[in-house]
């Protein structure tokens, strides 16, 4: 495991170890024991330049279970990390386009899976490259690893739709959509996450009655990087950190952006991502539609 990044503006945040900045990556780059593993929605950056050593994931086909609309099992998963060549002792490091969309939802599996030491770079790819940063063409060979078999160790992170119902219902948890506000008032908006037609992939468009609009772009700079403590107290002030807490998006990748914002910067206590999101919600029989 890794040292601790000590960039002074982490360590405002609940869980400073989750993050790491450009510099602290630059320096450590091509250390045994550290991966570094890109996740982007355009699957075609990676081939035009990545971090030196990276790793490409590719998440829709290596994340996301082909036939159930899942996650990827855990089965896959521990051969996901045996054919990439991570091991569990490994510090990983996640980074990709769209400030992290895909990236945090990586991490959030990882997370399920309960991988002992996952980070996010701050900014992601775009911040790198707007630095000029060192980048490379080169995709470097790893050994298959012994990654040992897993099963869900943190299964409260996830809510599905029957137990949202249940406690939307009984009242028991704060409900967040993180698109943008077009989205959630059920207006035209030119794309969704994966580049699709948003009404290509949902029939109903509006949001879930209840839930409370806080797109998830209210925790980052233009730069992609997370904005300061006080800024994010002040974007998420309207949530009660010790309130049982789900977040929804389209299709999961900005609500795993805005849980890695509650949970490790602001350190809410109950935070979980309803991966079904509207891609579900939306095109579900009988469910009920506020616009």
């Amino acid at each position: 495991m890794f040292d601790l990044d000590p960039y002074p503006p982490f360590q405002e945040y609940a869980h400073p170890g989750r993050l790491v900045s450009a510099p602290w990556l630059s320096a450590r780059l091509g250390m045994k024991g550290l991966r570094v593993i890109e996740v982007d929605e355009d699957g075609l950056l990676y081939d035009i330049g990545h971090i030196p050593s990276a790793t490409r994931i590719k998440f829709r086909e290596e994340l996301l279970d082909p036939l159930t609309r899942d996650i990827v099992t855990p089965e896959g998963f521990t051969a996901l990390m045996r054919d990439k060549g991570i091991n569990r002792e490994d510090t990983v490091v996640l980074y990709g386009d769209k400030s992290n969309w895909w990236a945090a939802f990586a991490l959030w599996i990882f997370q399920l899976y309960g991988h002992p030491d996952v980070r996010l770079l701050n900014g992601g790819r775009d911040a790198w490259m707007a630095e000029e940063r060192d980048t490379s063409f080169m995709v470097d060979a790893h050994p298959e690893s012994n990654y040992p078999e897993v099963s869900y160790a943190d299964a409260d992170e996830r809510i599905f739709v029957e137990k949202l119902q249940e406690m939307l219902h009984a009242g028991t948890i704060s409900l967040v959509d993180t698109r943008t506000p077009e989205e959630f008032s059920g207006q035209p908006t030119a794309e969704s996450p994966q580049g699709d037609s948003r009404y290509g992939t949902t029939a109903r468009h509006g949001h879930i009655p209840g839930a409370t609009n806080l797109e998830w772009s209210r925790a980052v700079l233009p730069n992609g990087c997370f904005r300061p403590l006080s800024d994010l107290h002040v974007a998420f002030g309207n949530l009660e950190p010790d309130t049982p807490t789900a977040l929804y998006s389209h299709v999961g990748a900005q609500a795993a952006h805005t849980w890695f914002v509650l949970k490790f910067l602001l350190g809410f206590s109950d935070v979980r991502v309803y991966d079904g999101s509207w891609a579900e919600w939306g095109n579900m029989i009988k469910m009920p539609v506020e616009r």
